[in-house]
């Protein structure tokens, strides 16, 4: 199936490793200028080397999202790299779990993260893409099942509610946002913190596919929102999670 996607140009954020990574490599594949945005400039430069032997284009953007101005930084430099953005991914974020006496400073950071720097970065890029009279948001988020007080779902959270209204005002303008939760997906993140004996009960007993999802399962949905061929769908929560969430809509 022909994407369309050939000479659009993107922004992926937190794309140095995990579901990050195979979005700017699975975009750029399909023929998409992708600037690759992490903290991590070794990564980012061997995800450009690789996707260059494979006759794609990534143009690695060391920064921390976190830096004062981050957003107009970033707009900045990927407008001068690219000439227009045509596509923004949002997925750099982490999670924060928090005890409840937790101080108003970590809450802050976690909002910033997993929340501000999507709006910012978004806004930032708005006015180009409402100009071309097209333009694609996706945001990877969280799910909306927490089993305990974490900062990075109520952040997740305020992206679902922001983006749902954000799509409204911006649809007559063809563009289009939307936003994917992911399920269980393998990183560094997981295989460090869960041993495998316990992704494997786990994969058993709550997944019903039965297994574990790797970025690339995630990236295959992205790229999907991010062409022309999306043009209808926006404003939704789409999960990614091999059916792990257990409620109907």
């Amino acid at each position: 199936m022909d994407l369309e996607l050939k000479s659009k140009t993107a922004i992926v954020s937190g794309a140095s490793t995990g579901i990050g990574r195979a979005i700017a490599r699975a975009l750029a594949l399909e023929g998409v200028r992708v600037v690759a945005l992490a903290r991590r400039k070794d990564l980012l430069e061997q995800l450009a080397q690789e996707v260059h032997a494979a006759g794609g284009a990534v143009i690695p953007v060391a920064q921390d999202i976190m830096e004062e101005d981050a957003a107009k930084k970033l707009a900045t430099t990927a407008l001068a790299e690219l000439g227009h953005v045509d596509i923004l991914v949002n997925n750099a974020g982490g999670s924060r779990p928090l005890p409840v006496d937790a101080p108003d400073s970590d809450w802050d950071e976690a909002l910033a993260l997993n929340f501000t720097r999507y709006r910012q970065v978004t806004h930032a890029l708005l006015p180009q893409m409402i100009e071309r009279g097209w333009g694609r948001i996706i945001n990877i988020t969280g799910k909306s099942e927490p089993e305990g007080l974490n900062a990075a779902f109520a952040a997740k959270a305020a992206v679902h509610a922001w983006a749902k209204g954000l799509s409204r005002e911006i649809g007559r303008h063809g563009i289009t946002v939307n936003c994917i939760p992911p399920g269980r997906i393998m990183s560094e993140q997981i295989r460090r913190n869960y041993p495998e004996d316990y992704r494997k009960h786990f994969a058993e007993e709550e997944i019903p596919v039965g297994y574990w999802g790797e970025p690339e399962d995630l990236a295959a949905m992205a790229v999907f929102l991010a062409s022309p061929v999306a043009r209808y769908i926006t404003g939704t929560v789409i999960p990614v999670d091999g059916g792990l969430r257990r409620y109907q809509f």
